[in-house]
């Protein structure tokens, strides 16, 4: 009897998870688990601001596959999806020779940044996107400052972040928190230093409660923030930003986190996408594709009729992950699959590494110090679900 393919494409929340799930549930022999992806670590997404920031080392947002998955139970390839051929079943990588056949794709390859069309922006601004990206940010932003010394160019000192989502604001918040140290260093006044922070939505993070958001969006004004919101960007050009309306903001650093969308190797293959998203079924399948599994960010989750799609999270990606890692055995074996239903148990948005704002359960809403700690279990929570333990004493933050 042959056995089943699985390919695994991506090791974010959604494909890691699944990952551990087949390792966890299939017996030995049962399938074939293959996991591609571009580096020989996971990132953690929703820490990369704060080594954008400079607030933590980078090596804190990341850790290695390897330590978290079984080689005997789990194929770890370390390669570059390049395409993906439906009518085949095959994936390409760059630098294999052959293509990897497959009985079973799960498809988590991330999302690429939406610009909007915005004029200049791909080429001009910094996106928080990989542990590269990151990298660049720190240390682009921390050599402008060293300028301003000899140069006193105001612009040098001047940060803009476009978007005030969720990346946006917690990106700020650890600007907040980074600016003393950082003007310190280069013996520059703290009140010359301008963060300013653009959305074209009429509030910041859109679709959390209003308190919060009040909450969130006062401390950061105290903290020497400049809002601009329900004002779009323009333009992004090497000297800054231009606003709708023709106002300029001279920056010599400009970091844009207002929007994704989805993969676009999966839009080349030929699945039915709406902006690089796709629209799954009930398990999790790509329209037409009965074999094909998308989860991530290049998945639409629809509550029901008639109402939007859930955000692009971490947490609906680690239950997607969660639910396929025991489905697919269930499929394999008896052909049977259930339907997955996302169970949202909370928001929180960090302000920085003290102050934080959520909401936990249904309504139960959070400020400050304690929505800080929630935030810093919900983080320990996802090193326990990869590795236990002992993954949480090595990489967590305490």
């Amino acid at each position: 009897m042959k056995v089943p393919k699985i390919l695994i494409l991506g090791a974010g929340y959604g494909g890691l998870m699944t990952a551990k799930g087949l390792q966890k549930h299939l017996r030995p022999g049962e399938a074939e688990v293959t996991l591609v992806n571009q580096n020989s670590y996971h990132y953690i997404t929703t820490k990369l601001h704060e080594p954008a920031a400079g607030t933590s080392h980078h090596d804190h947002a990341r850790l290695s596959i390897l330590s978290v998955i079984h080689p005997h139970r789990v194929n770890f390839i370390q390669d570059q999806v390049t395409s993906i051929n439906t009518e085949t079943k095959e994936v390409t990588l760059k630098d294999q020779s052959e293509p990897l056949s497959y009985d079973y794709l799960v498809i988590g390859l991330g999302s690429a940044p939406e610009t909007f069309g915005i004029k200049g922006l791909l080429e001009n601004a910094f996106f928080i996107r990989s542990i590269d990206s990151v990298r660049m940010i720190r240390e682009h932003m921390e050599y402008m400052f060293s300028r301003y010394a000899e140069e006193k160019k105001d612009e040098l000192i001047t940060i803009v972040v476009g978007g005030a989502g969720f990346t946006g604001i917690e990106y700020v918040g650890e600007l907040v928190d980074r600016m003393p140290e950082l003007c310190r260093e280069y013996d520059i006044p703290l009140e010359k230093v301008r963060i300013v922070n653009v959305e074209a939505a009429p509030t910041v993070l859109p679709g959390f409660d209003s308190d919060l958001v009040s909450y969130a969006t006062d401390y950061l004004k105290n903290k020497g923030v400049e809002f601009h919101i329900n004002t779009p960007i323009a333009e992004c050009t090497h000297e800054g930003v231009i606003l709708k309306g023709g106002e300029e903001i001279k920056a010599a650093t400009v970091v844009w986190t207002g929007g994704v969308r989805g993969n676009k190797i999966v839009e080349d293959a030929g699945i039915e996408t709406m902006r690089g998203r796709v629209k799954v079924d009930g398990q999790l399948r790509a329209p037409g594709h009965e074999e094909i599994f998308i989860i991530g960010d290049s998945s639409l989750v629809f509550p029901s009729e008639n109402e939007r799609p859930y955000p692009p999270t971490a947490q609906i990606a680690t239950q997607q992950g969660q639910f396929l890692g025991k489905n697919l055995v269930s499929l394999i074996r008896d052909g049977k699959m259930d339907t997955f239903a996302y169970h949202a148990k909370g928001t929180v948005a960090s302000l920085g590494r003290k102050e934080a704002i959520g909401i936990v359960g249904k309504n139960s809403k959070l400020m400050g110090m304690k929505a800080s700690l929630m935030k810093k279990i919900i983080e320990l929570r996802w090193l326990y679900l990869l590795g236990g333990i002992s993954l949480v004493l090595r990489k967590g933050k305490f």
